[in-house]
């Protein structure tokens, strides 16, 4: 119990300090510009047009709402990391006390094995997804209380008035909208992090290496960060779904498509090359062949 109130209390102060980002990350994710390309300098010293990146966005949110306007949305998602962190903790510990194997079930794995990270792996699987379904309505409301900020509206004001306000208008699924990329992007990017890293670890490196346990560590980091890359397509699409149609401007015509499917949203991000939207908020490349609309502040 300890644990977990420590790690509720870690996540929590994480989940503070990170919002701004997650903030702008989300309007970018939608598509919204409020600022027109300037001309600035790539990696290699070139000058290119660029879009404003992570403190020009800030400071255009500041400008308009404040300090405390890169702070929409913090109490839903708040809500949703400690109740994610105290679901996550308890089901991983009855997986534990239950013995579960998938493989292997009659004896022990040894530690290391590919049996091993099947096991340990399935069960990390079952306790995310758990915490993801049981607080996927919270991130819902996080992410439209963030998108408010381009229409200026004020539908989603409050933790509880904003569950009521899903389910008068879209009624129990409204809840669950975007999920079903969310789950699929959080299981593939877990299993390719954990095998990626289960075979660098045992045909990469030598344990006769000096400082094997830390660079073990660093394999994990770095296929962690590559798993991320590689599903951050479901994070997007899942993001859009979860405001597709909601009654907000940012996620209705003419400012952005309804999606009928999260597969009609995939497809739609294809075709546009904007598979990558918001991975990135440095260096903000301008989308090829697309010409900036002023007054309504996105690309076309």
């Amino acid at each position: 119990m300890a644990d977990t109130c420590g790690q509720v209390l870690l996540g929590s102060g994480l989940t503070v300090l990170s919002h701004p980002l997650m903030y702008i990350k989300v309007l970018v994710q939608v598509g919204h510009e409020p600022l027109p390309p300037t001309l600035g300098r790539n990696l290699f010293g070139r000058q290119v047009y660029q879009l404003p990146g992570l403190f020009a966005y800030a400071k255009h949110i500041i400008k308009i709402d404040g300090k405390s306007g890169l702070f929409n949305g913090l109490a839903p998602r708040l809500c949703a990391g400690t109740i994610g962190t105290i679901v996550h903790s308890r089901v991983l510990q009855k997986s534990q006390e239950s013995k579960f194997e998938v493989v292997g079930g009659g004896w022990k794995a040894e530690e290391g094995s590919l049996q091993h990270v099947v096991n340990e792996t399935t069960r990390e699987m079952i306790a995310r997804s758990c915490a993801t379904v049981v607080t996927h309505p919270f991130h819902v409301i996080t992410l439209r209380c963030m998108v408010q900020f381009i229409g200026r509206e004020a539908k989603y004001s409050g933790v509880f008035d904003s569950i009521i306000t899903v389910y008068r208008e879209e009624g129990f699924l409204g809840f669950f909208a975007g999920l079903v990329p969310r789950l699929l992007g959080d299981v593939l990017s877990l299993w390719i992090c954990n095998i990626l890293a289960h075979l660098i670890n045992t045909y990469a490196i030598d344990d006769s290496m000096s400082h094997t346990s830390e660079i073990k560590n660093c394999s994990q980091a770095v296929t962690g960060f590559l798993a991320s890359m590689l599903t951050y397509p479901f994070v997007l699409v899942s993001n859009l779904m979860a405001v597709s149609n909601c009654g907000l401007a940012g996620g209705l015509p003419p400012y952005a498509p309804i999606y009928p499917t999260w597969l009609d949203c995939w497809s739609h991000l294809s075709r546009e090359g904007n598979m990558s939207r918001g991975n990135s908020l440095f260096f903000r490349k301008l989308p090829v062949g697309k010409t900036y609309a002023i007054d309504q502040k996105r690309f076309f």
